[in-house]
């Protein structure tokens, strides 16, 4: 066996396709597409149910979606409250925020980390993320904060007074209202912060939210291995599984029955995942085995049209990248055993045509 090839050619377009709704549908598709985009954006936990959010956990989103989100861990060195001790899972997010000024603390020295979070202070959060402090507000602070929130749109569909709590379905509207509001100083959106741009509809663009640091294509057979590789814990992750957000519980459980072919973000945290077993609304399908045929087209000998497994199914090949991983100047051959990323459309005559989107390959012992 020569060893094992990790092989991928996918862009961040096509990662992402199988994450959210077309390009087509963004502008009705309401609180799923803002779901999924702060899911993708690693600001919270979307499979978290839709409880009341506390302080503490709303400091840990304001991190999140922060500049400071890949410099900020939950351990911290000191305590600065004497109800969030150093060792508590959110001491780090907490002293963050305050530090900066968009969270505060209580006279005696506390923070009331489970006390649950208003909209009043939520707003003083978001604004101090888009650049206001105290100067900007005269008078009654916290009118004019809210004045200013409702302003900037901040509160578009939440429909809630300034002391009611706040629900994490309430925080995920309010945190993609964020990302499309504009910064004090103007420059665009606040959203570029963590890569986003906006559709010609207005809404925020969920297949520009990839970058660089997109990881993949894996494939991951077994749940400790795949924590080990993993360069983020597990508890803050966010988990799609062909196209549909999971639980982590959910997703561990697909590697106990087989196998997920993954791509990753380090920074938003977010793993997705595509599994021949699972449900899903992904346009994405896998399939594992053998090569059995590469076939060229007649009238051109280099370049590869299609791909045949020992299932039977041939593959398309459409892309300039798929035709040269399976030509003979790429790394795959007959008897390769690979895994297929692939779509599903029908033909000029009703059949289903099945196109190569991405692969993994391993070779044969």
């Amino acid at each position: 066996m020569k060893g094992n090839r990790w092989i991928g050619a996918i862009t961040a377009a096509a990662v992402f396709t199988a994450a959210v709704p077309c390009a087509e549908v963004w502008a009705s598709a309401g609180f799923e597409l803002r779901k999924k985009v702060i899911g993708i954006s690693g600001i919270m936990g979307i499979t978290d149910g839709y409880g009341n959010v506390t302080r503490a956990q709303f400091a840990q989103m304001l991190v999140n979606a922060s500049e400071y989100r890949n410099i900020t861990s939950g351990r911290s060195t000191v305590s600065v409250f004497s109800d969030v001790p150093r060792d508590n899972q959110y001491a780090s997010y907490v002293r963050t925020a305050v530090n900066n000024g968009w969270m505060s603390g209580y006279l005696g020295g506390v923070f009331r980390p489970d006390q649950h979070i208003t909209l009043q202070e939520a707003a003083r959060g978001v604004l101090a993320l888009l650049g206001y402090t105290n100067e900007d507000f005269t008078g009654d602070q916290i009118g004019s904060r809210m004045s200013m929130f409702e302003y900037l749109d901040l509160n578009d569909e939440i429909g809630k007074k300034g002391t009611d709590t706040l629900t994490r379905e309430d925080c995920m509207n309010l945190f993609y209202n964020l990302l499309k509001a504009k910064p004090k100083e103007g420059g665009g959106i606040y959203g570029q912060v963590l890569g986003c741009e906006l559709t010609s509809d207005g809404e925020i663009n969920p297949l520009a939210m990839a970058d660089s640091s997109l990881k993949g294509p894996k494939v991951v057979a077994d749940w400790s291995r795949f924590v080990e590789d993993m360069p983020f814990g597990m508890n803050e992750a966010n988990f799609f599984v062909n196209g549909s957000a999971v639980e982590m519980e959910t997703f561990k459980s697909y590697l106990n029955t087989g196998y997920l072919v993954i791509y990753y973000n380090p920074g938003a945290k977010t793993v997705w995942a595509y599994s021949e077993s699972a449900d899903g609304n992904s346009d994405r399908n896998v399939v594992n085995g053998f090569i059995t045929h590469i076939y060229y087209n007649s009238s051109d000998v280099m370049t590869p049209t299609e791909v045949e497994l020992d299932n039977g199914d041939r593959y398309l090949l459409s892309t300039s990248e798929m035709q040269f991983a399976f030509s003979m100047y790429g790394s795959l051959e007959v008897g390769d055993r690979i895994t297929l990323i692939y779509t599903v459309s029908p033909d000029s005559n009703g059949n289903e045509t099945y196109t190569v989107a991405d692969y993994v390959a391993e070779d044969a012992d």
